[in-house]
């Protein structure tokens, strides 16, 4: 059985522990330890999550198989880039899934989950923004209707920066 909820306050230590091995095995070697070990803790954190669990601004999903949440998408409305000419889009900031899950089509229907709800807030598109090197990822959103618009220097720390694609998916 399969089940997407949005997270709440509640849920903010279960997201944190979520996240970070989600994380990991796609990115973990992006970037040297010490500095992935700080994106962690600055945007993983318990506390972190608990003050974005309760702005507005951010919405969290999580999706559940059989009873275990074994992944999650944030989302952002109304968040314009400069590489989309609509100024009415939605931010794919996140969409992870634990990594033996993968292959269960649970990513697809996390993210068709998310194309819904975008269109029920009037967006005209989502756009994301993908490590070049993960090439799972970006077959994945190519594969969901998503094109290659742009590119984006990701900050991991103040001296490590990750070559992005930004990639728009127009609704």
């Amino acid at each position: 059985m399969q089940q997407i909820i949005k997270a709440t306050l509640e849920h903010a230590e279960k997201l944190s522990k979520l996240s970070v091995k989600a994380f990991l095995p796609a990115h973990g070697h992006s970037a040297p330890k010490k500095d992935i070990d700080n994106y962690i803790s600055r945007n993983f954190s318990i506390e972190n999550l608990q003050k974005e669990l309760i702005n507005p601004t951010f919405e969290y999903y999580l999706i559940y198989h059989d009873n275990k949440a074994v992944g999650f998408s944030k989302i952002i409305f109304n968040s314009p880039n400069q590489n989309v000419e609509s100024l009415n889009v939605a931010k794919m900031e996140r969409l992870y899934l634990l990594k033996e899950f993968y292959g269960l089509n649970l990513g697809a229907k996390l993210m068709q989950f998310n194309i819904e709800l975008v269109k029920q807030h009037n967006q005209q598109g989502i756009w994301l923004e993908v490590w070049v090197e993960n090439i799972r990822a970006v077959k994945f959103y190519t594969k969901m209707g998503f094109k290659i618009v742009g590119s984006y220097d990701f900050k991991v720390s103040e001296t490590h920066y990750n070559p992005n694609h930004v990639m728009y998916l127009a609704l």
